[in-house]
């Protein structure tokens, strides 16, 4: 099996729950405030751990008072946090709004996290890596370097373009597979998504630019897989969303873990969407990710 190293974001989520977004210029009330260590570099690394991988996870922290706790959280997760410095000022921060149907709404501070350089990430880490998984978090500079360097040593990319922005087209040859939402696959291929067949399109124009492996994962309507040669589906598991907070990053983590123990795209998928599945019934980023044994327990219980 091998492993997975994420070099991405760590952050300090700062939830409110409320019963209703706020319209624009609007004051309302939450129902409650709560803590909970995220970031999607850093849920990723989390779930691909819980999920049954070895992973090192290349970041920075401030040091605020968030620091610490956010590097503990990753530790005690199983994560190795060796390679995450401790930066002058404040941790990364999300600020993010939950209502009462489980949609949320997110503002990111970078903080720390617009401090991440390459020179983190050794050539030695890379041994026996399987794959290296990036995210919209950190510095464009440093994907782009860390990518390169992954070509170089023969590890695979897998991208994940969130935040979403347009990608400079000499990119799209260094990732391997790049892993979106409807928003982020309509954005930036341009087409818009909403359900199956035109994300298939959205998946046509990053494999004609040149990327191997393209995942489209739309909410409750499943997750759809395409490359030059073949094509995956799988429908969602049927469970009612509490929270759909770091949904997107345990499908993530969840998917190269599976890949990296030798599993199928079919089975990957399937169990990815199992472990997101059961991250949408719980609150919070980091807390909300299910271990490989929740995920099995669902599969073995499940049709799908």
């Amino acid at each position: 099996m091998g492993n997975v190293v994420v070099v991405g974001s760590i952050n300090m989520d700062i939830i409110n729950r409320v019963e209703r977004h706020p319209e624009p210029g609007e004051t309302i009330h939450c129902l409650d405030t709560s803590y909970s260590p995220g970031g999607k570099g850093a849920n990723q690394a989390v779930s691909s751990s819980l999920a049954g991988s070895s992973v090192t996870m290349i970041g920075a922290v401030g040091n605020d008072a968030f620091g610490e706790v956010l590097i503990k959280a990753l530790h005690n997760y199983g994560v190795n946090s060796s390679a995450i410095s401790i930066e002058e000022g404040t941790s990364g921060l999300a600020f993010i709004t939950v209502d009462e149907a489980g949609e949320n709404t997110i503002v990111l501070s970078h903080g720390a996290n617009g401090k991440v350089h390459s020179d983190q990430l050794s050539i030695n880490m890379l041994k026996g890596a399987y794959a290296v998984l990036l995210q919209n978090e950190i510095p464009a500079s440093v994907n782009e370097a860390v990518m390169r360097m992954c070509r170089e040593e023969g590890v695979l990319v897998y991208y994940n373009p969130a935040p979403a922005h347009q990608l400079n087209e000499y990119l799209y040859d260094l990732i391997d597979t790049i892993i979106l939402n409807e928003t982020e696959a309509a954005l930036i291929s341009g087409l818009q998504v909403t359900d199956v067949a035109s994300a298939e399109l959205s998946a046509a124009h990053f494999i004609n630019k040149g990327i191997k492996n393209v995942i489209i994962t739309l909410g409750s309507k499943g997750a759809l897989f395409k490359s030059k040669d073949s094509r995956e589906f799988v429908p969602a598991f049927s469970v009612k969303a509490v929270d759909t907070t770091a949904a997107g990053d345990t499908f993530i983590g969840a998917f190269a873990a599976s890949q990296a123990s030798g599993g199928s795209v079919k089975e990957s998928l399937v169990f990815a969407a199992a472990a997101s599945a059961i991250t949408v019934t719980r609150v919070g980023a980091q807390q909300s990710i299910p271990r490989k044994e929740e995920i099995e327990q669902l599969l073995n219980s499940s049709k799908l």
